[in-house]
């Protein structure tokens, strides 16, 4: 989707100028965050494009106000809401009322979580004997789409061409993901000068390459 979460490429917010030793945490909830979303996102409800998916789609001003852990509480809150797994009564109580839905958990404890992640998961589908449309060294245009839903097409690529470097496999499309559908499509990494990205103000010799579904892409 179009939202203040995609500012790839956009002027008039400075350069990214990290601190010196920035801790990982800046207090304790920030860390409480991250464990209930991961947490939570271990019951199975929904795949991390929908996680990602509820953190973008909001409000500009409350998307840039909110610190990059207010917003994932605030993702989580919707997400739990939506899949009927706390009631609107409960998250302003701040407790549970009733116990948990027997069809949903328990949720993994610390030492499960951290092994989940350890292993990592998988988004390769077998294509069914769907071949890639593109090659490597293939110039391909990315299509000036403006959708309402979640998209891992940055805006800043949109309309442009490039070069296909690399076949990804055939992945879960992260677009339909997030929508609830179990959708594949093949993925490939495009590069792109520098240029057609930003015209004459880039640096010379620039370039950028980001991994993009056949679904972004057409002949140019």
């Amino acid at each position: 989707m179009n939202g203040p979460h995609d500012l790839g490429g956009r002027d008039g917010h400075g350069p990214v100028a990290p601190r010196a030793d920035e801790p990982l945490f800046h207090a304790p909830w920030e860390a409480r965050a991250l464990a209930l979303t991961l947490a939570a996102g271990a019951l199975g409800q929904w795949s991390l494009d929908r996680s990602r998916a509820a953190r973008e789609d909001r409000d500009p001003v409350d998307y840039l106000t909110s610190g990059y852990y207010g917003i994932w509480i605030k993702a989580l809150e919707r997400l739990l809401l939506d899949h009927g797994l706390v009631g609107a009564d409960e998250l302003a109580a701040g407790r549970a009322a009733d116990g948990p839905r027997p069809d949903v958990g328990p949720a993994p404890g610390p030492r499960e979580m951290a092994a989940a992640l350890a292993r990592g998961t998988s988004a390769a589908r077998d294509p069914g004997g769907r071949r890639p449309r593109f090659v490597p060294g293939d110039r391909v245009l990315t299509r000036n789409h403006q959708p309402r839903g979640h998209t891992r097409l940055p805006a800043y690529a949109r309309g442009r061409i490039g070069t296909v470097e690399a076949v990804r496999g055939h992945h879960l499309f992260a677009d339909r993901s997030a929508a609830g559908e179990d959708v594949a499509d093949w993925l490939y990494t495009v590069r792109f000068d520098g240029h057609m990205l930003w015209g004459t103000r880039a640096e010379p010799g620039t370039s950028v390459s980001i991994d993009a579904w056949e679904a972004y892409l057409d002949d140019a």
